[in-house]
């Protein structure tokens, strides 16, 4: 039904604007101020941050998501639609949570538009339930692997350098530079992993965090699998997770951002147990926004705080 309504909602945008656009042509928008830089519209945060590490001042970059709103109750606005409509690159994940773009992607009239669909160019993982079994569904939060940021990454480098061949040296440049930060982040998790007595950690929260795990070899426990639409834990998922943390003696039960940490809290009181923060970096805050946080200060911060959980 979320698919149909948004399929819908685009068509009529889409038709909308048009008249819009071709009947006054003097919407004053940012979107619509042509200042010859390339344009580039990201869905969520990590796509936004790889896209403006990579182009620079080379092109304008909008993130669809606003900075403090929920990512998997986003739908998209008018004017957001009309972004896509004027932008020359449009990166978006895909996935369940991003239904609706389909129907935005048949609606358009700029046929000229590069859509880099971000799970096309990496190695997709099925979500596991809480008892680690596969589910027949993929896990769709591929950028939390630092290796699969680098991936994607390229990808939007190259797409620059054929959008904008006259400056291809300058997006190499800052691909490289970019790359080699995620490098850095990468071997600082390495690290923490290598020189820590644990190798699981526990989650009083959803768990999007498959393709991070994967990486380093780490165990883990949670709450709820992926992003679950459930918000409450049965007594006995609970009770699971106090007496593992108990048993085993972990130091740091997690929780999301935007998460109420409830759950973790509840662990956490009944064990002793530290509760710290695990950023997706599916979105920021405002204030984390204005304050320039970015994807790798982000993992550097989970890979602090890994080290206190692992220790």
């Amino acid at each position: 039904m979320k698919k149909f309504f948004s399929m819908v909602l685009a068509f009529l945008i889409i038709i909308l604007s048009s008249f819009v656009i071709a009947g006054c042509n003097k919407v004053s928008t940012e979107d619509n101020v042509d200042n010859g830089k390339i344009k580039i519209v990201s869905t969520i945060f990590p796509y936004y941050d790889f896209a403006r590490n990579i182009a620079g001042d080379k092109a304008d970059v909008k993130m669809l998501l606003s900075p403090g709103n929920e990512p998997h109750s986003y739908d998209p606005s008018p004017s957001d639609i009309v972004s896509i409509e004027n932008c020359d690159i449009f990166i978006y994940n895909g996935g369940e949570s991003d239904e609706w773009v389909d129907g935005v992607l048949e609606s358009l009239q700029n046929s000229h538009i590069r859509i880099l669909k971000m799970m096309d160019y990496v190695d997709v993982l099925n979500e596991q339930e809480t008892d680690h079994t596969d589910s027949d569904e993929f896990d769709e939060h591929i950028w939390t692997s630092v290796r699969n940021a680098q991936k994607m990454s390229k990808v939007i480098s190259d797409t620059l350098k054929q959008v904008d061949s006259e400056n291809v040296d300058y997006y190499s440049n800052n691909e490289l530079i970019y790359n080699q930060m995620l490098s850095n982040v990468d071997k600082q998790i390495m690290s923490v992993v290598e020189n820590s007595s644990g190798n699981t950690v526990v989650f009083g929260d959803r768990f999007p965090f498959l393709y991070f795990v994967s990486d380093y070899g780490l165990n883990y426990e949670c709450a709820f699998p992926g992003c679950s639409s459930e918000t409450e834990p049965s007594i006995s998922t609970v009770t699971r997770l106090i007496d593992f943390v108990r048993d085993e003696k972990v130091p740091v039960v997690f929780y999301l951002e935007f998460s109420n940490g409830k759950t973790a809290g509840l662990i956490a009181e009944d064990t002793g147990a530290e509760t710290l923060e695990f950023s997706s970096c599916h979105n920021v805050t405002k204030e984390q926004f204005e304050n320039g946080v970015s994807y790798i200060s982000l993992m550097q911060q989970n890979a602090k705080n890994l080290e206190e959980a692992l220790s």
